[in-house]
């Protein structure tokens, strides 16, 4: 099982998931899993056409948001849009993470928050404060 984060009550962020780990994560509560991480991106890893016949025959819905840099304008709304136990995944989970803390600034959360919670996860967002702060948080 991937190294699997949480961030929020309900938001979480890995490295590379397996398709072994998708009942897993069904049966742990995830009902949304988003991939932001590009196809072909490293040898061997699962094509997100297979991740997602994964994640919907353990019963999760599944968003292909890949980025690589700035997060996409589409993975910023999938992850603000989540609902529900949500689990994002790249190559390390800081793309993803950083995806959520634009997200969650641009809705207007204190940006000490934002990075208390990363920091919490394992990630260190701290220089990221002031891009928070330009796009909204407080």
């Amino acid at each position: 099982m991937a190294d699997i984060r949480q961030v929020s009550e309900t938001f979480w962020v890995s490295p590379q998931i397996l398709a072994d780990d998708f009942p897993t994560l069904a049966a742990a509560g995830f009902v949304r899993i988003i991939n932001n991480r590009p196809d072909g991106e490293d040898p061997g890893q699962m094509t997100s056409r297979q991740a997602e016949t994964e994640a919907v025959r353990a019963g999760m819905d599944y968003v292909y948001a890949p980025f690589v840099g700035r997060p996409t304008s589409e993975a910023l709304e999938a992850i603000g849009g989540a609902e529900g136990k949500t689990l994002a995944y790249c190559r390390s989970g800081t793309r993803s993470v950083t995806a959520w803390a634009l997200s969650q600034a641009s809705r207007g959360a204190l940006a000490p928050d934002i990075v208390r919670a990363a920091a919490e996860a394992g990630y260190d967002l701290g220089p990221l404060s002031p891009v928070l702060k330009q796009m909204g948080a407080r």
